[in-house]
């Protein structure tokens, strides 16, 4: 009994960290409406700030552009570790500020899809800056030296570290404080007051820009304290530790998104939980060899949104925004027909580089569907793309195993993801916008951890081999010898399958199908009362995109003969979307672009290199100003171009039922 209660107690301080985090959430989210899925990696990124100024005297800079680090002091000078986590804490601050005004404050408008990307891009960009300012950063865990007392402290026979009894109350003040000053201060009351209308906030004559100015900087503040003081427990590394804010964004969920007594109790319960799973892996024999301790995050979002989905609050906006348009697509056979000789005649015609980038352009194309079709048509926030792709890629694999043939193993493979997905995008049918993206977030990293990790399924993190595609004599594999890598016959295979899923979308986005999407994502309670199944229809969506996302991954593994789980991490799944995004998420064209945009495409094959974390940082602050300026993506602004270009040559009015300004209704936000 000893040894549940010790592992219970020493969850006190991973809990702390997750309830620090969760609080920063919670006043973002009162303040401007943003839940930011880059809160833990600004943490880190500040975590990262101080370190470097306690042992190097140097500060790192996150601007591309500018030197990646300044020395502050003289050599053999060093800051003490009062003064340097006082310059981070108001470096922290600042950067709140910056963050609110150059990237949330401009999408305050915007639909809660441009503002999850925003911060996604936000996500990418500090995660590419912390990798490049402090090398080596991502692939290891570093442990710092301890700011709080390390000695070993005795409570009731229970041997515990005194790191964790100070990170519980510096965690409880923290909460007691924000308490009491959004409860009794004039600061605090008008913060509650603009959350709940910012027009009845503007009449009392408050600004809800300051107001959310000051929630962000001492949301960054907390943010960056707890990654500090939780660096020589936990290590420290971006890819990790920036995934923290999935427990977080569940204990704000806990907390109803209002309440930080309750928040500070769950994010406390979820570490102390985890580490008890931990415990358990490590003593029982019943327990499967699975970190159970991550899919809990996942488990209280879903009893969160199943039981208290639609009375969660929201933020009263004195506008809101609508999605990019989605025009009807015109001459679907012309073009796929069209795209795909092209295609064809450059895998049989052009040189080794080409042709490899023409089947990643192809395989991201498909993955970047997937999302077209369950957030660009449907207006379903989704972030698990990559993660059902795994679950297609290593079902098909287990498929070929047990003897089943080319083509119906990947059939089946993709069959196997769209019941995941279904299963992980069940709370659709209660909310949607952020609340969902959060519950698909929790879903990519469950699925994760506990499928793609599972030994039986997928090799583990060694991997597996991939049996290549053979349709009777015909060798449809990417592999071969010298040049003649990758073979143009599995080139043709990825441009069919994609052509036939374009294809598909295209005419279903044509049908009585595509206007009940439509429908759904503009208003649900309209469609509901014109009889559109609602909740049927976002299943079905959900469906639909995971057994594309499901082929999407049987061709990335037949395109890597060795496959890995670490290529369906949710980093993927993140940048997929803002990909996808950035291209045109609105439309099949948008899925097109996306692929030749992908890292190891067409563009990249032009560009004449391979990707980087510089290119990563760019795409990051990239998709920050599409979601700003050019929500539509990049095909849809050239679309709409062309739609004025017609309608000058033709004298038709914007109001014109025929041209695309128009092809969809207006509706609410996501």
């Amino acid at each position: 009994m000893n040894a549940h209660a010790q592992y219970l107690l020493l969850g006190l301080g991973g809990g702390a960290v997750v309830a620090a985090l969760a609080l920063g959430l919670l006043l973002s989210y009162r303040a401007s409406g943003v839940i930011n899925f880059a809160h833990a990696a600004l943490g880190t990124f500040l975590a990262l700030t101080y370190y470097e100024l306690r042992e190097r005297s140097e500060l790192i800079l996150p601007v591309l552009g500018l030197p990646g680090r300044v020395r502050l002091l003289p050599e053999d000078y060093f800051f003490t570790w009062g003064t340097a986590l006082a310059i981070t804490l108001v470096i922290g601050a600042l950067y709140g500020l910056v963050i609110w005004f150059l990237v949330f404050r401009p999408l305050r408008r915007a639909p809660a899809l441009a503002r999850v990307v925003a911060s996604l891009g936000l996500f990418l960009y500090l995660f590419a800056m912390a990798d490049l300012r402090v090398s080596g950063t991502g692939s290891a865990v570093t442990r710092r030296e301890p700011i709080l007392p390390t000695n070993i402290i005795e409570i009731v026979g229970i041997r515990i570290p005194a790191d964790r009894l100070w990170l519980l109350a510096l965690v409880v003040c923290a909460t007691a404080a924000l308490a009491l000053v959004f409860r009794y201060t004039r600061f605090g009351l008008a913060t509650r007051a603009a959350a709940e209308s910012e027009r009845g906030a503007v009449l009392l004559g408050h600004s809800p820009e300051r107001l959310a100015a000051v929630n962000w900087m001492a949301a960054s503040v907390l943010a960056g304290a707890a990654m500090i003081l939780v660096a020589p427990i936990a290590g420290l590394n971006p890819a990790t530790s920036s995934l923290l804010i999935v427990p977080a964004l569940a204990a704000v969920l806990l907390g109803g998104l209002s309440s930080f007594v309750a928040t500070t109790a769950a994010g406390l319960t979820i570490g102390m939980v985890q580490s008890e799973l931990l415990n358990l892996r490590a003593t029982t024999s019943w327990m499967p060899d699975l970190d159970m301790g991550q899919a809990l995050p996942f488990v209280a979002i879903i009893a969160v949104l199943a039981l208290r989905g639609r009375s969660l609050p929201t933020r009263g906006d004195i506008v809101t925004g609508h999605l990019p348009r989605s025009g009807s697509p015109r001459h679907v056979l012309p073009w796929t027909v069209g795209i795909s000789a092209v295609a064809i005649i450059g895998l049989y015609t052009l040189d080794s580089g080409w042709r490899q980038g023409i089947i990643v352009s192809a395989t991201f194309a498909l993955l970047a569907l997937s999302i077209v079709v369950v957030t660009g048509y449907v207006g379903q926030i989704s972030l698990m793309p990559m993660a059902l792709a795994g679950v297609g890629a290593f079902a098909m694999i287990k498929f070929h195993d047990w003897g089943v043939p080319f083509p119906l193993a990947p059939l089946l493979g993709a069959t196997v993801a769209a019941a995941i997905g279904v299963i992980a995008g069940a709370p659709a049918v209660r909310v949607r916008g952020m609340h969902l993206a959060v519950a698909t977030l929790a879903a990519a990293v469950a699925i994760e951890e506990l499928v793609l990790q599972w030994n039986w399924f997928t090799g583990g993190r060694g991997g597996t081999s991939v049996p290549s595609p053979t349709l009777g004599p015909l060798d449809l594999g990417i592999v071969a010898t010298g040049d003649a890598f990758p073979r143009p016959a599995f080139g043709v295979l990825c441009v069919v399958v994609v052509a036939l899923c374009c294809a598909g979308v295209a005419q279903l986005r044509r049908s009585p199908t595509g206007l009940r999407w439509l429908a759904v994502r503009g208003n649900e309670r309209a469609a509901a009362s014109a009889g559109v199944p609602v909740s049927a229809t976002k299943l079905r969506a959900f469906a639909l995109s995971s057994f594309i996302a499901g082929l999407g991954g049987c061709l990335f593994a037949y395109g890597n003969p060795s496959l890995s789980v670490g290529s369906f991490a949710v980093f993927q799944s993140l940048a997929l979307l803002a990909l996808t995004y950035l291209a045109g998420i609105a439309g099949v064209a948008g899925a097109l672009a996306a692929g030749v945009l992908a890292d190891g495409g067409l563009v990249t094959v032009a560009a004449g290199g391979e990707a980087s974390q510089i290119r990563f940082a760019l795409n990051g602050i990239l998709l920050i100003v599409v979601a700003a300026v050019y929500p539509e993506g990049i095909s849809g602004a050239i679309g709409r171009g062309i739609a004025r270009l017609r309608r000058r040559t033709s004298g038709a009015s914007p109001a014109d039922p025929e041209t695309p300004a128009v092809a969809e209704p207006k509706g609410t936000t996501v």
